[in-house]
């Protein structure tokens, strides 16, 4: 590890090491074992559905998730086009084509009227609609209360990308719980991590079912190896689980520390001209990434200007997600959009957000943005 101070970190200690020691000496290194089928319950139990499968990435607990529901070639999926790229692949993966939707500029996350609108018209345009797959931005859950009845209303189904949003809820209810399944991830930098790994949640167990199937490479229950279709060697190993089971077991002081962070940055920009938190009025969210939105007009400076003095700091920033209609890959897509996600990409800049940073880490963060802002505006914020 070098000195940077990153935006999210690993936040891995003993606990974790303990779990992991146990796991390597009971045996069980291969992707089956009770650890695994732990972990599958625990997280099941903690998102309140009835089943889950755990799987190599989020990616392709997205991928299963649409093949579970039939999605294929000819079909349209509805995507954000503010996302990660994985979420627009996994429709790719099947043969069918996203379309993709602007975001809500307060939030980042999917425009509901929009979907509202494009169902419309894609029926009438005779379209077979596969699915609809909203993402929980940034740790925030989208508006499912306008989104569900609206894809209920068109038959669609809806599969929750909920990638970033483990520990998160939406009215009380938590991220993964809504729609006909859910996707998580457990890569490196998400809320709690497996070091690579994802989870398919819900309560179709028939679907959870033909997923755990499909990611054994479709092996039929018979003492031979024996495949009547093509399967994906995509389940997720025992000792991965064991370190996510550990994980588990901390996720809420993990995301409390989170929120103390954000807290703390909300304060830092609450004076500040033209500097707003992305999502701040969602007391659901489980703070995975604090992004800020910098309106130059207002401020007279830029995100860009402020990632620059911090990286001269060796403090990392990113730009929020590139739209999926900006991305060379899907120029060709078809898309419905305000220029909400492209003016939150050009505005936008996320932060060092992780539970793992010390409170020297923190320090300097903060520092160094007051620095920035005392040296623009002439006053201090702190």
């Amino acid at each position: 590890m070098t000195d940077t101070i990153h935006l999210s970190s690993p936040d891995i200690g003993p606990l974790e090491e303990s779990y992991l020691i146990a796991a390597l000496r009971s045996g069980w290194v291969a992707p089956v074992g009770p650890d695994l089928d732990a972990f599958e319950r625990e997280v099941a139990a903690r998102v309140g559905t009835r089943g889950a499968v755990a799987v190599s990435s989020g990616t392709a607990a997205l991928h299963l998730a649409l093949l579970g529901l039939g999605v294929g070639p000819g079909d349209v999926v509805l995507v954000p086009t503010l996302t990660f790229v994985a979420t627009a692949n996994a429709v790719r993966y099947t043969g069918a084509r996203p379309v993709f939707v602007d975001c809500d500029p307060r939030t980042g996350n999917i425009d509901v009227a929009l979907v509202a609108g494009l169902l419309q018209e894609l029926h009438s345009r005779g379209e077979r609609i596969g699915a609809v797959i909203p993402v929980d931005m940034f740790g925030s859950c989208a508006d499912y209360t306008a989104l569900l009845p609206i894809c209920a209303a068109a038959d669609v189904a809806v599969i929750e990308d909920a990638a970033e949003a483990l520990g998160a809820t939406h009215l009380g209810r938590p991220a993964g719980s809504f729609g006909r399944v859910g996707a998580l991830s457990f890569n490196g930098n998400k809320i709690m991590t497996t070091s690579g790994g994802g989870m398919l949640v819900g309560d179709d167990v028939t679907l959870l079912d033909r997923a755990r199937h499909l990611s054994t490479q479709a092996r039929e229950p018979v003492p031979h190896y024996e495949h009547r279709e093509t399967g994906y060697n995509y389940r997720l190993s025992n000792l991965l689980a064991a370190l996510g089971r550990a994980q588990l077991v901390r996720l809420d002081g993990m995301i409390d520390r989170r929120r103390r962070l954000r807290d703390r940055y909300a304060k830092l920009f609450a004076p500040v001209p033209g500097a707003d938190l992305v999502g701040a009025e969602d007391a659901g969210s489980n703070c995975w990434l604090t992004s800020i939105r910098v309106d130059p007009r207002r401020s007279g400076w830029t995100a860009a200007d402020l990632a620059a003095h911090l990286a001269a700091r060796s403090i990392e920033t990113r730009p929020v997600w590139k739209p999926m209609h900006l991305q060379p890959a899907y120029a060709d897509a078809e898309s419905r959009l305000t220029g909400a996600a492209e003016r939150l990409y050009a505005e936008g800049l996320t932060l060092p957000s992780g539970s793992a940073l010390t409170e020297a880490q923190v320090t300097a963060v903060l520092s160094a943005i007051d620095e920035f802002l005392a040296a623009r505006t002439g006053v201090p914020t702190a």
